[in-house]
């Protein structure tokens, strides 16, 4: 029982460092590309056959 004392703190720390990197990502717009989507699935490139 006495490691639950330093594993909470640990798990905590590393929980709230991962949401501040998402929280970071998240504000610097990686995840915006509006256009990508829109763009990919008219593209005729990208259909089920690959070139060979």
């Amino acid at each position: 029982m006495e490691v639950l004392a330093y594993l909470i703190p640990i798990s905590l720390f590393l929980g709230g460092i991962g949401l501040v990197a998402f929280l970071y990502t998240v504000r610097s717009n990686q995840y915006d590309d509006p256009e990508g989507d829109a763009q990919r699935i008219l593209n005729n490139e990208w259909d089920d056959h690959p070139k060979p």
